[in-house]
């Protein structure tokens, strides 16, 4: 029976080197393979690629076996969902074409099995940062985006690839949690239940794994990141759990 909702952030595919971007893939394929047979709908909460832009007829080269493990669970009727990460804010309409797949810009407020889900990637949220989000809000821009269009894929991909050696992906460390005074994400959410109610907040971006009950009635979920926890969320119609993959 498909009635599973399973949710997963921060692959970083791409992100060199390659040999362990490629292994990296083989475990999220397992776990794609694992899930098919229970899942009703899949959410990618962003930073699924390192790196991602969809030129007019060009796509990044790769991720062959991810891709075709998610074109057999379109197949299948699971609905996809992809979200916009601060290294992927660049989809457009190639993975809606191919898969079926819907694509969020930031939040998504869902209704299931009675619950409200608040579901964001999680960057440029909450207080501070005032740097990146004047970038995000750049990055995101028609303007910006018709500029790097212009470059060649060979030297617009190049320069991008060069840019994500120095990101935290790269440097393959494990991120602390920093208290839930310090956690900006969970400063947001407070915030949020101010003026609704919600019943999870699902988050990425952060790339530590938590589940932190914010009152009786909340819980908030970072889905962690796929470099070093392998860490992903699943509703079975009662319950959200937080959980790790091992083959």
């Amino acid at each position: 029976m498909r009635d599973k909702i399973y949710f997963a952030s921060d692959f970083h595919l791409g992100v060199l080197p390659e040999a362990t971007s490629r292994a990296r893939e083989l475990r999220i394929v397992g776990w794609l393979d694992a899930i098919k047979h229970d899942a009703k709908e899949l959410f990618l909460v962003g930073d699924v690629f390192d790196f991602w832009f969809e030129y007019g007829t060009v796509v990044p080269k790769g991720f062959v076996r991810f891709f075709g493990k998610l074109a057999e669970l379109a197949d299948l009727g699971i609905q996809i969902t992809f979200f916009k990460g601060n290294h992927d804010m660049w989809m457009f309409g190639y993975l809606q074409k191919e898969l079926g797949a819907r694509i969020v810009d930031d939040e998504l407020l869902l209704e299931r099995d009675g619950k409200r889900f608040f579901i964001h990637h999680g960057d440029g949220l909450g207080p501070g940062d005032s740097k990146y989000k004047f970038l995000k809000s750049f990055f995101r821009s028609k303007l910006c985006q018709w500029l790097f269009a212009r470059l060649h894929p060979n030297l617009g991909i190049g320069i991008a690839q060069r840019w994500s050696q120095h990101s935290r992906a790269a440097s393959g460390g494990e991120e602390t949690f920093l208290g839930e005074d310090r956690e900006w994400l969970l400063q947001y959410a407070k915030e949020q239940l101010k003026d609704a109610n919600y019943d999870y907040f699902i988050f990425g971006h952060r790339h530590v794994p938590y589940d932190i009950r914010l009152c009786s009635a909340c819980r908030v979920i970072n889905l962690g990141e796929w470099i070093n926890h392998c860490t992903y969320a699943v509703w079975d119609g009662r319950e959200l759990t937080l959980k790790k993959w091992t083959p």
